[in-house]
């Protein structure tokens, strides 16, 4: 059987397509979870932003879970105004395939590998590039600053060319991709 994602909303970067949404208070920046079921329109050269947040006007703190141009997922903020990036040695190339994501953070953790885990279609990732979140630092997402989907934020260019279902996001859980999804006969993972 063929499982079919429902209720997907399509992302043109031509159309210049976001939503928005400035939370009225900030809340757990060290802990949560986004997990969101991701296909791809093109390949192109430049970043695709999913995620992103900003201060208002300005340029810090802000924050961003993208593709790079390079098809790794990229998750990075400069809360404090030095940037910490986190790069995927895994591409994501394929525009016929749908991918689940969870990007779980808890910078509470002693072990840095621990502060930001990664499942793709269910399976932890363990290689990466860049540095990780310091230990107990807000990250920057979760505040009261904005925070966009399909776009970075405070720009006008890195929008998302894609579909995306499912998005969620979890205040104060760092959670595991069994958290989210099914299983069934048709389909060993996530």
């Amino acid at each position: 059987g063929v499982y079919s994602v429902a209720n997907s909303c399509r992302f043109n970067d031509d159309d210049s397509a976001y939503m928005h949404k400035t939370p009225g208070s900030g809340s757990n920046e060290k802990t949560w979870t986004l997990s969101f079921w991701y296909k791809r329109g093109v390949l192109s050269g430049s970043n695709q932003v999913v995620f992103s947040f900003a201060e208002s006007g300005g340029s810090n703190p802000r924050g961003h879970i993208e593709f790079d141009t390079n098809f790794k997922l990229k998750i990075g903020s400069n809360p404090a105004g030095d940037w910490t990036n986190l790069l995927t040695d895994m591409v994501f190339r394929d525009v016929a395939a749908w991918y689940h994501i969870v990007v779980a953070t808890d910078t509470t953790q002693g072990t840095e590998a621990n502060r930001i885990k990664i499942y793709v279609n269910g399976t932890q990732l363990s290689d990466f590039s860049g540095t990780y979140w310091g230990e107990n630092v807000d990250t920057g997402f979760n505040t009261a600053f904005q925070h966009t989907i399909g776009r970075e934020e405070n720009s006008d260019n890195n929008y998302l060319d894609g579909y995306l279902a499912e998005v969620c996001w979890i205040d104060g859980s760092a959670l595991a991709a069994t958290s989210f999804g099914e299983f069934d006969e048709d389909s060993p993972t996530i």
